[in-house]
């Protein structure tokens, strides 16, 4: 099917064609019937030239020699078949078929046309179908090569995407590995030993309650290092399991969930550090999509660790509020009572990477200091996934993954190396530039040669017309008969109203009194090159009363 702007862009073609065609009709005598005929054919070829370009440019070459209406669709014709005939010789054979048809019945619709006029004809036939044949056939071969190009570009950047899929993959598997040997094995130590001081008897109740936290910690930290483990190397979570890590011979207890229903254990295991936390809930519970949960779950947690960092001993207060909209999470703790000394450590990129998580689940994250001079985390989660247009905060542009120096599918890609160019494909480009000047060159002379053929052709046919309204054959003087109508006699002769005529000159006899005369000039050539023979004809009261043969002075 057709897209509606080529639809449109035919339709004003073809309508632009018939009223040529009509217009082309009545310049060459044609008939009011006739002539609308011949733009309706031309009308319906520009629609057929598509899907049958050969055909057609043979019936427009054949039907433009008695019709000279269907002369501007040849042009238009010529141009379509260049762009749309398969094969170099396929194409000359349709070319030649349709010079030689177009010619030949021209010559024969017109037998009585001088040979110097008839070759001029043919130049003019030529340079008609030749140029806009070539015309088309450049700008469909530079299209080709064109798309060619481009699919070679879109192979490159396909290629070099997958080899930079493959060296991630490969770095995110060494990262992975490295997290595994170094930090499960130091957790691993942390586990055994505190394991081994929870159930010494030595120590006071409120000393053992602190190991448990202790190793409660370090399990938790390794389920966290076992899903980012499984991210790194396969992309995905892994699936909580108990057990214990190969060759740590660690018993693990189930894995805490990582989401809304996991803010309870974080909140218990500050409880048992000694921290004062609240757990307020607002609003009907709704279900998040799996990164929303997960997005919810780490705001706790950061805004847990920072209140600990910066904030020991202070109370929090851990706040789900579930609006029509959106899940609102908050962490808040109170006013430090003593300025924390000393060095926790701290990457400082929690905050951030908080962030950038709430964004793309298409939700946002505040920080800031409260009134009575403590520190709250908002993080404000949709209900919906960043893939869901209807309720999102964040635009999707903003989504760091589309950040690709690359650019992304569809989008501005980088410039193809030509020089890197396979040898066939470089081939290809030198033949057809070189090709293209050949083309380029014989257009612009063969163009040259339209516009002066058809400079020429219209002045002959300008003088011919001029001439036949101011010339007549001496036959037709001798065929007149005095006495006869002036209408009837009038209606056998030009009218002479022409520049060519310029009157009856020096040497032409008397006028006979109260007559009007037309006077003719004759075909023949005159005695000497300072006259020629002209015909004059006298009439009054409405019959021809004299008629004249005389030599008059140019």
């Amino acid at each position: 099917m057709w897209p509606a702007q080529r639809i449109v862009g035919e339709t004003f073609l073809s309508l632009a064609l018939m009223v040529l065609g009509v217009g082309a009709g009545l310049v060459d005598d044609a008939s009011v019937a006739p002539a609308v005929g011949i733009g309706v054919a031309a009308g319906l070829l520009s629609l057929l030239r598509r899907g049958l370009p050969a055909s057609v440019l043979l019936v427009t070459a054949a039907g433009s020699a008695p019709f000279f209406g269907l002369a501007p669709l040849l042009l238009v014709v010529a141009w379509s078949a260049g762009r749309r005939i398969d094969g170099l010789g396929r194409a000359c054979g349709v070319f030649g078929l349709a010079y030689v048809l177009c010619f030949g019945l021209t010559a024969a619709w017109a037998p009585h046309v001088s040979v110097s006029l008839l070759a001029v004809a043919g130049l003019f036939i030529l340079v008609g179908i030749l140029v806009p044949g070539l015309a088309g056939r450049y700008w469909s071969q530079r299209r080709t090569l064109s798309d060619t190009l481009h699919e070679y570009n879109a192979q490159l950047l396909r290629e070099r995407e997958m080899i930079a899929g493959q060296a991630r993959m490969l770095e995110r598997q060494r990262i992975a590995q490295d997290m595994h040997d170094s930090l499960g094995h130091q957790l691993a130590l942390i586990s055994v030993h505190t394991g081994a001081l929870e159930v010494n008897r030595e120590l006071s109740g409120q000393q053992r309650e602190a190991v448990g936290v202790l190793r409660e910690a370090s399990m938790a930290a390794m389920h966290e290092l076992r899903d980012v483990v499984g991210v790194l190397r396969d992309g995905v979570e892994a699936s909580p399991a108990g057990g214990s890590p190969q060759g740590t011979g660690v018993e693990e207890p189930e894995a805490p969930s990582r989401g809304v229903a996991g803010i309870d254990d974080l909140a218990e295991t500050s409880r048992s550090a000694g921290t004062d936390v609240e757990i307020q809930r607002e609003g009907e519970v709704r279900p998040l999509p799996p990164t929303a949960d997960h997005a919810a779950y780490r705001v706790v947690q950061e805004g847990l660790t920072n209140a600990h960092k910066y904030a020991p001993g202070a109370s929090i207060t851990i706040g789900l509020r579930y609006e029509p909209d959106s899940l609102v999470v908050e962490v808040a703790n109170g006013p430090v009572g003593v300025p924390v000394r000393g060095g926790v450590a701290s990457g400082g990129q929690g905050l951030t990477g908080l962030e950038e998580r709430a964004r793309l689940v298409g939700g946002m994250v505040h920080a800031g200091p409260t009134a009575d001079g403590g520190f709250r985390l908002a993080g404000l989660l949709p209900y919906t996934s960043s893939g869901d247009a209807r309720k999102t905060f964040v635009a999707p542009p903003d989504d760091f993954r589309a950040q690709n120096p690359a650019g992304s599918a569809g989008e501005s890609d980088p410039a193809p190396d030509w020089n890197g160019l396979p040898k066939e494909l470089a081939k290809a480009v030198n033949r057809t530039k070189r090709g293209n000047g050949i083309a380029i060159g014989c257009g612009a002379a063969a163009l040259v040669g339209v516009v002066l053929v058809i400079a020429a052709v219209v002045a002959v046919v300008f003088l011919v017309r001029e001439a036949d309204k101011t010339m007549i054959e001496p036959e037709q003087y001798d065929a007149v008969t005095i006495g006869r109508s002036e209408k009837s006699v009038r209606d056998e002769l030009p009218k002479g109203d022409s520049f060519m005529n310029t009157g009856p000159g020096s040497g032409a006899p008397p006028e006979p009194d109260g007559s009007q005369c037309l006077t003719l000039l004759s075909t023949e050539i005159g005695d000497s090159l300072d006259t020629e023979p002209a015909f004059r004809f006298c009439f009054k009261d409405g019959k021809l009363i004299e008629k004249k043969s005389f030599e008059a002075a140019g």
